[in-house]
């Protein structure tokens, strides 16, 4: 029972935010019963949420002696090897845990973002099918999803989920279902998408309200489509651009830029509800100072919501033209990325954004949770193969990155001014 209490104790600890009290509790369990697996793998979970993914990687072993059978603690052993960097080993216990139980999707998702992110896109794709259980953002349909099937003079439903930037990557493929004869293509979006995404050429229909879909032959979602066309590395369909911008957006935006100099986008922080926030986002628009000491350059920020209200105070160190508060959609930052000659930011749907329309983009990466896509290695990527260069973090943290963003950013200007 003391034991017990011991574990609960630090349940409600942990729920209250003290990390420090639910450590001392579950370590207090495990000196009453080194065996207990309940509280071997729940403080391996407190030490894997504090980054002290050694630690964390040993009592989940410990966790695993008294339940070997237990998928849940498998796949958990296999998150904190990733984070180490022991790739193999955490592959090995993630398909481990698949084996205990074919159904866990988690495990089944978190395999193919690791299989992904080592370029293994055949086996991939198959486990991120798995995201369909982890992500419901829609209901039941009443008609078939599409597996293959003739689509010659038949109606298509395009599903997007997860973020915008998800969206803007693959919405490439809607020109292969062309190809294959689709009659009808109609794509559900958030609204703010919805413009842009009209700019494909290949959409018939935009939907914006879920509540609001019709029959279809069949539907599929937008990420479903690379295993349906059995996509490897050497084979994304990375033509460049295939998205638009609207002429009469671009003749709104045009007096607003400068004129003059080297226009450059900038975006330094993401989703604040992403999962990674903390690491993909630059801490605060100050530490991106470095990047004002190369002269003949003109700053524009494409930065929305309240991160952009960082520049404020720091006028005369960092000027920059603040266009995020009155950027409506993705059509308005189109129009704006579409006139600049380079875009710099964090991993945001910018990014894609800049990638689908052919304008150079350096992106910066963080040292921790890199998503799949960008692989784990190389400066540059297979989806965004022209102008796309990536900065990744070293034992440097950001302040590298932006230090050599800076001196890449030199070259560029003593190049143009040659």
């Amino acid at each position: 029972m003391k034991n017990l209490e011991l574990i609960r104790a630090a349940a409600k600890a942990y729920e209250a935010g003290d990390l420090s009290a639910a450590e001392e509790k579950l370590r207090a369990s495990i000196e009453l019963d080194e065996r207990n697996g309940v509280a071997q793998n729940n403080l391996a979970n407190l030490l894997r949420i504090s980054g002290r993914f050694d630690e964390a990687v040993a009592h989940y072993r410990l966790a695993l002696r008294a339940h070997p059978g237990s998928a849940g603690i498998r796949s958990n052993l296999a998150g904190a090897l990733e984070e180490l960097g022991q790739y193999d080993l955490a592959e090995a216990e993630y398909r481990a845990a698949v084996r205990l139980d074919p159904d866990f999707a988690e495990a089944r998702f978190n395999l193919a973002l690791l299989l992904l992110a080592s370029g293994n896109y055949t086996d991939g794709w198959v486990y991120y099918e798995a995201r369909e259980s982890v992500f419901r953002d829609y209901g039941a349909l009443p008609f078939p999803k599409w597996n293959g099937e003739d689509l010659r003079g038949k109606s298509l439903l395009l599903l997007t989920e997860q973020g915008y930037g998800d969206a803007i990557q693959f919405c490439r493929y809607i020109a292969l279902l062309r190809e294959r004869g689709v009659a009808t293509v109609t794509i559900a979006c958030k609204p703010e998408l919805a413009p842009l995404l009209r700019t494909t050429g290949n959409i018939d229909h935009v939907v914006t309200d879920p509540q609001s879909l019709h029959m279809h032959d069949y539907w599929i979602s937008l990420l479903s489509l690379p295993q349906r066309f059995n996509t490897t590395v050497d084979s994304i369909p990375a033509n460049v651009p295939y998205l638009g911008v609207f002429g009469n957006r671009i003749d709104a935006w045009r007096p607003r830029l400068p004129a003059d100099g080297l226009r450059v986008g900038l975006v330094w922080k993401g989703n604040p509800g992403h999962d990674n926030d903390a690491h993909r986002s630059v801490r605060h628009f100050a530490e991106l100072a470095p990047l004002w000491s190369v002269p003949g350059i003109e700053y524009i920020s494409l930065q929305v919501g309240e991160a952009e209200a960082e520049c404020e105070g720091r006028e005369t160190q960092q000027p920059i033209l603040r266009l995020g508060r009155d950027i409506r959609d993705f059509a308005d930052t189109a129009a704006i990325v579409a006139q600049l000659n380079l875009v710099i930011c964090v991993d945001t749907a910018i990014a894609h954004l800049a990638g689908a329309l052919g304008i150079a983009c350096w992106l910066m990466l963080p040292g921790r949770g890199v998503d799949w896509r960008w692989h784990r290695l190389g400066t540059t990527s297979p989806w965004y193969p022209e102008k796309m260069f990536l900065f990744r973090q070293d034992a440097r943290g950001w302040p590298g990155v932006i230090d050599d963003v800076t001196r890449a950013l030199s070259d560029i200007v003593r190049q143009r001014n040659a």
